[in-house]
């Protein structure tokens, strides 16, 4: 698990993915680093190295909101990057609160109400609390089906399934560390990175990238086991009753071949309907 230091880890991680020439610095001698030098990065933000090297070694934790505005904008950060970065500058407003795991029988009767549409109901480490019979079928038959972060990494069959599997890493890794936040010693997020970590070399790669956002709708392409490949798009609700809670709803195009296949994998997984028998008394008498 990363350690006392959050924004200092940010800087380092967001500075390794500038490159030189985005900003017209020319490749003077040898870099061992990737990326912005701590040197560059502070002249093109408008402030001392030497403050610069404080940020990043957590000597200095309150930089001005003009300052941190100024570092967000060389290192190319989106809006929502550069509220985390915000964030992670005032750690004394970070109240850790109970979260609950309960979905509501409204939004399971909802999930139920959609039987051509796989819909899934997601914490905000991506475990499934609550699917449809489509959404169950969707991400069933893998070891880790019920969680998707461990799903992606630790599933023998993740890159088979997910076709563009770096892509999905990539988003999912990010909208992990958004959701995390500042509660960075939440125990399920230290266990959770702590075994991805040691079996993941993967997931550690992307994890170090502290790249920050959240999935709210893209399309993924998927080759199921039982009806071939999918491509599917979603969306992701908020669940506001439930914070941390969010839900992800698959559509396939209309009349498209995965709107076929989307079709046969909920006739393949429909529930068995038995019908009762006969009661032979009424054939007598």
């Amino acid at each position: 698990m990363d350690g006392d230091n959050p924004l200092g880890e940010f800087l380092r991680a967001r500075r390794a993915q500038v490159r030189p020439e985005d900003w017209n610095l020319p490749a003077v001698g040898r870099r061992r680093v990737a990326g912005l030098r701590r040197e560059e990065l502070a002249s093109l933000a408008g402030v001392s190295s030497d403050y610069y090297v404080r940020l990043e070694q957590g000597r200095e934790r309150n930089p001005s909101p003009q300052v941190i505005d100024a570092l967000a904008t060389v290192l190319h950060l989106d809006e929502e990057a550069t509220t985390h970065l915000h964030r992670l500058t005032r750690p004394g407003t970070v109240r850790r609160t109970a979260r609950s795991e309960r979905v509501s029988p409204n939004l399971l009767r909802l999930l139920e109400s959609w039987p051509g549409t796989p819909a899934v109901v997601l914490d905000r480490y991506y475990t499934v609390l609550a699917d449809n019979e489509l959404g169950a079928a969707l991400y069933g038959g893998h070891p880790h089906s019920g969680d998707l972060v461990r799903m992606l990494f630790l599933d023998p069959d993740a890159h088979r399934f997910f076709l563009d599997w770096e892509r999905v890493a990539e988003n999912t890794v990010a909208g992990l560390h958004a959701a995390a936040g500042l509660d960075r010693e939440d125990p399920r997020l230290v266990e959770l990175v702590g075994e991805l970590s040691l079996h993941s070399p993967e997931f550690v790669r992307l994890w170090a990238r502290h790249d920050v956002r959240r999935k709210a709708h893209e399309s993924k392409r998927f080759f199921h086991r039982q009806v071939g490949e999918m491509t599917l798009s979603y969306e992701t609700f908020s669940v506001h009753s439930a914070p941390g809670q969010q839900l992800m709803v698959y559509r396939a195009e209309p009349g498209s071949p995965s709107a076929e296949a989307l079709a046969l994998l909920g006739s393949l997984n429909a529930p068995q309907v038995t019908r009762p028998t006969p009661d032979s008394s009424r054939h007598h008498g």
